[in-house]
């Protein structure tokens, strides 16, 4: 299904770096994303407030969540690839009860990039939400 590593993983290896170290490990998560097809990249599909065009697509097997996702921005797509490491092919429920702003916390995205390139995390985080939320009812 993917290819993403579990985020505890991706915060063990992030901790042993820094700085550019740091960046280049997102944009390397950011490529390891499933290709999403372009007929997805569509308005309804795109995340607001990202600097970045970022695009979102939800869908379920087996009652698990997984999501196609893509960014134009090689950061941004790593920082996309980091949210749903939290999330991806877990249960609806699973995810709807999860802090996912919390199990990103130790990333401090904040403090290592610029506010235009995590102003769109919490949208991107909403909609993660309501999806499971909305499947989990």
């Amino acid at each position: 299904m993917t290819d993403l590593p579990p985020i505890q993983d991706i915060l063990d290896e992030y901790e042993l770096l820094d700085g550019e170290d740091r960046y280049r490990l997102l944009i390397d998560l950011g490529r390891k994303l499933e290709p999403m097809p372009d007929a997805l990249k569509t308005d309804a599909t795109k995340v607001r407030g990202c600097s970045a065009s970022v695009w979102v697509y939800p869908t379920t097997a087996d009652g698990r969540l997984h999501f196609l996702a893509d960014s134009n921005a090689a950061i941004t797509k790593g920082i996309v690839a980091l949210v749903l490491s939290a999330v991806q092919d877990k249960s609806a429920e699973d995810v709807a009860s999860m802090d996912v702003a919390q199990a990103l916390a130790p990333f401090e995205l904040s403090k290592h990039l610029s506010a235009s390139r995590t102003q769109g995390v919490p949208n991107m985080i909403a909609l993660v939400r309501e999806t499971a939320q909305r499947l989990a009812a």
